[in-house]
């Protein structure tokens, strides 16, 4: 369906007479993604999206070994010397989303929702809360109990953060997102002060199950709640069959 639209205005009323009320959503699996070329790619779709000519997404990305420091990211609460870097082979990135320093990698899911918030409520605090709640419910299906703590972002597993959240707005339309700790090599937080909570450890549902997971279950299991919480019908998409619609006039 989606390489037979001609257009991103033809894309959006093919797909909005298909699903009725509903706001599409279309899913974009990236896979093992360059952390640069990421965030590229999500200022193309955001552009496109402010001018109401593409769709809400959920883009899934899993980076190689990186550290990202946002907007109030302080550079003492990352713990190594640029030699230090180069030998474990782990960049560093200042990027443009809220929070301080956190790690991703393999075994990681990174998930970055771009919406149109004024299709939905405009209240960043609700959205934040509300992508809280799609992690608390996709780690319920494997048999883990999330929490949130009182004043902190992200969600925790018996007082240790199992998933980070760092987000951007700009005109109501979000980009960045959530980083869940599935099959996480932990070892690697330990070079940082992550999100800048020096008393708080880190986990991952690998830690807590004793077992690895296929990260597409966990995936799969993401998606639903998401697309249930934020009211949205998911579109599953290939990049290279839709590509050229950001760019289309």
């Amino acid at each position: 369906m989606l390489s037979q639209v001609k257009g991103p205005q033809n894309f959006l009323s093919a797909v909005e007479s298909k699903i009725g009320i509903k706001y599409p959503c279309l899913e974009l699996d990236m896979g093992k993604f360059d952390y640069d070329e990421s965030l590229k790619l999500q200022t193309k779709i955001v552009s496109r999206r402010k001018e109401n000519v593409f769709p809400d997404c959920l883009i899934f990305f899993e980076y190689p070994h990186i550290f990202t420091l946002g907007q109030v990211g302080k550079k003492e609460h990352l713990l190594v010397g640029a030699s230090e870097l180069r030998r474990l082979g782990i960049r560093v990135h200042q990027t443009g989303r809220g929070g301080d320093i956190t790690y991703h990698g393999p075994g990681q899911l990174v998930a970055y929702p771009i919406l149109d918030l004024k299709t939905w409520y405009k209240d960043i605090g609700l959205y934040l809360r509300t992508l809280e709640k799609v992690i608390i419910e996709t780690l319920l299906d494997f048999g883990i109990k999330g929490e949130r703590e009182p004043g902190l972002t992200g969600v925790w597993v018996k007082g240790f953060k199992i998933a980070a959240i760092g987000i951007k707005t700009s005109q109501w339309v979000t980009s960045h997102g959530l980083a869940l700790n599935i099959n996480t090599d932990l070892r690697y937080f330990n070079f940082i002060v992550p999100c800048g909570l020096f008393s708080r450890g880190v986990t991952s549902m690998e830690i807590i199950l004793g077992k690895s997971l296929k990260i597409k279950e966990v995936k799969d299991s993401l998606s639903s709640h998401f697309t249930d919480n934020f009211n949205r019908d998911q579109w599953l998409g290939e990049w290279d069959k839709v590509e050229s619609l950001y760019t289309a006039k």
